[in-house]
């Protein structure tokens, strides 16, 4: 079992930028490839990217690149020394409104661009007003 914790998330307002973080166990963060998604309350989960072991490799899902209303907003960063990977969303507007979750997969197993993720976080929620 990994734990992952996210934090970041809360009420923020349409326009402004939100930085979220999942933090991992110390000693085996970096055997893990953690991933980003979320789920507006009633939907499916939404796969928004993933990091690879050392965070040399981020893919990102096809729709922050094609999909209108994500486009050029979000970015993931790891930082193994403080055992986190970032998710940085900017210019937030209501559809971003959704529990964030990360989820790990052994660095062996993980394939970019796969979904398939094996230990997740509990989440945090981020809702934007407008």
């Amino acid at each position: 079992q990994v734990e992952l914790v996210e934090s970041g998330g809360g009420l923020v307002q349409a326009g402004d930028s939100l930085k979220l973080s999942c933090t991992g166990p110390p000693r085996t963060f970096n055997n893990y490839a953690i991933a980003w998604f979320r789920q507006p309350s009633g939907k499916e989960p939404e796969f928004i990217g993933a990091s690879n072991w050392n965070g040399a490799s981020i893919y990102y899902a096809a729709n922050v690149y094609h999909k209108e209303s994500m486009k050029g907003r979000f970015t993931i960063s790891r930082d193994n020394a403080r055992y986190t990977v970032t998710l940085q969303v900017d210019n937030l507007t209501p559809e971003d409104t959704a529990h964030y979750y990360c989820a790990a997969r052994d660095r062996a197993q993980y394939i970019p661009g796969s979904t398939r993720f094996d230990y997740w976080g509990l989440g945090t929620q981020v809702t934007v007003s407008s």
